[in-house]
Parts: structure tokens; C-alpha cells; sequence
């Protein structure tokens, strides 16, 4: 029998609408919920004590004077990093998806609608094509270092993972430094970007190299100093710490508190964006002037290394926002006595815990995907800046107005009663809801002028 992988109507999506079907609901619904329910079954328990505890409970096993002790805890944390790598491979693929999709509907195209139901499998198909392209290496190119540059990118990724909190107790490990801890490692970035530029022996791949590396360490200054704003009202370096210091209502979120967590919270944004290489400040891949920039000489497997690493990288950025800004997990009315009498005096949690958890994670997702789609709308939306733009921004605008919003904090946290911030909170919230409103019924009316013959809205 002859299968044809073309679009037209002799594809397997057009043979088999209900495998289509069920392979799409599989990978947007089954896989992802999958990973989130794993996360949530290992992260909580990702601490020696607990896993001695679970060990001697279960095993009558005393796993803390066992020879095998070291294999066992590396062995759970291969458990958690695999968890970590699939979610962020899944993800950074999905996300593709939802911008193609975005992006036709803003440009009046439709997208991929062919490959699953919706189109949404092109992303695997994707996939698969990459990693079965032959693996090229340049002749003149340093051969050690351009094959070790996508996975410094890789380990920038998953790092943070280590200490971004998906949900109350949904989190690799809180450490008291999480925020200093989640600046550094995101440096790994800039090595993956420079030393791929500079391993392929290309004047146009070391242009991106050396833009990308100057744009994200230049970057990082201003995104730095605009995190240490949340970091001076929770009063500690911990992500949890700075999350369990906001509330669930918008109004006792940080970015509405004062008016300095404000501005701080979109220099965060707009530093993340950049760090990420994401429009309008994708320079080191500026595919107009360096032919696809420090990545131009890949291709197969590492190619889509690199790529999963800027979508994925979404994630990142939108989730240390919600983290630091807008209240990360917490639930409206969810308090930490509820979670803590739900949790039980047991070595396991009661179900109720674990139903918390998931309606804790399940915020985070939310908010996270919403930066996300904002992230995407501002990739088609802006054009491309130029680099003395790029630079301009940053360093006559982005560092003083950071410096500016640390130093206001500092004196809001000293002069301003608490009660005065639950005002400031109320009343930036309406603010913020006015302007979202007045915004989307703008986006309403230029939908409006486009629709009937020039663009369909209703084929998603």
C-alpha cells in the first residue's frame, strides 16, 4: 500500500481522521497532563529525608546506610531531569504550533491545518524531520566545540527548571538563593549563542555570536536589577518564599503594590525578551543580515536543539514573571493553613493536598500560557530594531529606570503602612483591568474592519 506524507488528500490525516484525531488529543491533552501529574508525584518528595522515610515505610529498607544510597538518589534525580527535558521539549514544540497559528490569523493566512487535527502535529512531524536530516559539519570548523555548543544552550534551559515553582509544593528544590541561583545559570545561554558562533568559522555566524553574546549580557543588568524589587518586598531570595508573600487576588500581587513594581515588572519582561533572542531584539539570528545568525551552520539534531531552546525558553520567562510579579501559584481565598491541614501529619499527603496542588499548578499554567500568548502577539506585531537601538534601550533607559524602580522600593518598603500598599494594590488593579478593556475593545474594531472577504476567522 502506497502512503503519501504530502498535504494533499491522500495524507494520513485525510485517510485517518480519527487517528488524527486521537494522535492530536495525545499530545496537547494526554502527554502534557501526564508530565504535570509525574512532576507532582517525584518533586515533593525530591529530598533525602523522604525518600529514607518512603524507603523504610514501604521497603522496611533503611536506604540511609545502605551501600546503594548514592545510586538510588542519582537515579531519582535522572527521574526528575527527565521529566524536566520532556516537558521542556514538549512545550518548546507546542508553543511552535500556537505561533504559527497566531501568526497566520494576524497575517491572514490560516497556518498549519493539515498534519493532525488542526495542524497541530506538524510540530512532530517537524521533529522528526530534524532529527533524521544528515548531521553536517563544516570542514574548517572547530569540530569539538560546535558539537558541544547546542547543549550549553540546553543546560541554560533546564537549569532554571531546578527552582521555578509549578505549584505550592510542585518544585525540584526551594533554595534561599533561587533567584540569584536562576540570574546565573541563565549565563549558559550566552555561551551556547558565542561559542557556536565562533566554533563554525563563519563571519556571519560570529556576528550573531558576538551580538547575541553582547545583547544578553547587556540585558541581564537591567532584568537583574528589576527582579531585586520583589526580592526587597518578600524579603527573601527564595522563589517560594517570594510567591508565598503575595496573595491570590490581582490587587496583593507585587506588580500592583507600588508603583515602582510596576514599571519594574514590564523592564523584567521587555530584559526577558531580549535575553531570548525574541522580536523585536532577535538580532544574533537577523535572518535579513546574517543568513540565521550564530545557528547558520547547523543543522539536523542540532538545529532543533537550538530552536527548542527559544521557544522553550518562553516558559522560562513567562513563568519567572508570574513567579515574581503576579503571584505565581497562589489560589484566590487558598491559604497556607488550608494547605498545611491538607497535607496531613503523615509521611504521604492526604488526596485533598494533592487536589491543592493541582489547582495550584493549574493557576500557574494559566497565567504562564497568558504571558506566553503575549509574548507571541509581540513577535508579529513590532518590527526588528536596529543594534545601537537595541543598545540605546537598554543602556540609557532599561538600567536607570531598574536602578530607579530598586531605590523607590527600598524607600516605598520603608515609609509606605501596609495598609497604604493594600490601597496602591486596589488601585492599580482597576487601572490595569481599565486599560485591558479599553485595549481588547480596540483589538475588537480592528478585527472588525477586516473580516468577511479578506480573512476568516472561524477555520481554528
Amino acid at each position: 500500500m502506497r502512503i503519501t506524507l504530502g498535504l494533499d488528500s491522500t495524507s494520513l490525516t485525510r485517510r485517518y481522521p480519527r487517528l488524527a484525531i486521537l494522535a492530536t488529543l495525545f499530545m496537547a491533552f494526554a502527554l502534557p497532563l501526564g508530565l504535570y501529574l509525574a512532576a507532582l508525584a517525584v518533586f515533593p518528595f525530591n529530598t533525602p529525608e523522604i525518600l529514607n522515610g518512603l524507603a523504610r515505610e514501604w521497603l522496611g529498607w533503611d536506604l540511609a546506610i545502605s551501600p546503594y544510597r548514592n545510586l538510588v538518589y542519582a537515579g531519582f534525580l535522572l527521574l526528575v531531569a527527565g521529566i524536566a527535558v520532556t516537558y521542556a521539549a514538549v512545550f518548546g514544540g507546542a508553543s511552535t504550533w500556537v505561533e504559527r497559528r497566531v501568526a497566520g490569523r494576524m497575517q491572514s493566512r490560516i497556518g498549519p491545518n493539515r498534519t493532525g487535527y488542526a495542524g497541530f502535529l506538524a510540530w512532530v512531524a517537524d521533529a522528526v524531520k530534524m532529527i533524521l536530516k544528515e548531521d553536517t559539519i563544516p570542514a574548517s570548523a572547530d569540530n569539538l566545540l560546535f558539537r558541544a555548543a547546542p547543549y550549553f544552550s540546553m543546560v541554560g534551559l533546564l537549569l532554571p527548571f531546578v527552582v521555578l515553582p509549578l505549584g505550592q509544593g510542585t518544585v525540584v528544590t526551594d533554595m534561599n538563593v533561587g533567584v540569584f541561583y536562576l540570574v546565573a545559570t541563565s549565563a549558559f545561554v550566552v555561551v551556547g549563542i558565542l561559542v557556536s558562533g565562533w566554533s563554525s568559522n563563519s563571519k556571519w555566524a560570529l556576528f550573531g555570536g558576538i551580538r547575541g553574546a553582547a545583547q544578553v549580557l547587556s540585558y541581564e543588568i537591567p532584568a537583574g536589577i528589576a527582579l531585586m524589587v520583589p526580592v526587597l518586598m518578600a524579603g527573601t531570595l527564595s522563589m517560594q518564599g517570594i510567591v508565598r508573600a503575595q496573595g491570590g487576588c490581582p490587587w496583593e500581587w507585587f506588580v500592583f503594590r507600588n508603583p515602582a513594581a510596576f514599571v519594574a515588572f514590564f523592564i523584567a519582561v521587555t530584559s526577558s525578551l531580549a535575553e531570548g533572542n525574541r522580536t523585536p531584539f532577535d538580532l544574533p539570528e537577523a535572518e535579513s543580515e546574517l543568513v540565521a545568525g550564530y545557528h547558520a551552520e547547523y543543522s539536523g539534531f542540532r538545529l532543533a536543539i537550538f530552536l527548542m531552546v527559544e521557544w522553550a525558553n518562553m516558559w522560562i520567562m513567562a513563568g519567572l514573571a508570574v513567579t515574581m510579579f503576579l503571584g505565581g501559584w497562589q489560589i484566590p481565598g487558598v491559604t497556607a493553613e488550608m494547605y498545611e491541614h491538607a497535607r496531613g501529619t503523615g509521611l504521604l499527603p492526604t488526596p485533598w493536598w494533592f487536589g491543592l496542588q493541582m489547582a495550584s499548578m493549574l493557576m500557574f499554567i494559566i497565567k504562564t500560557w497568558a504571558l506566553v500568548f503575549l509574548f507571541i502577539w509581540l513577535r508579529w506585531t513590532l518590527p526588528r530594531v536596529r543594534v545601537d537601538q537595541l543598545m540605546t534601550l537598554c543602556w540609557k533607559y532599561l538600567v536607570p529606570g531598574a536602578f530607579l524602580c530598586f531605590i523607590v522600593t527600598l524607600l516605598w518598603q520603608i515609609l509606605v503602612p501596609p495598609v497604604g500598599m493594600r490601597y496602591t494594590g486596589y488601585a492599580f488593579t482597576l487601572l490595569t483591568a481599565f486599560l485591558l478593556v479599553k485595549f481588547l475593545l480596540a483589538t475588537r474594531r480592528n478585527i472588525d474592519k477586516v473580516k468577511g472577504d479578506r480573512v476568516d476567522l472561524s477555520n481554528w
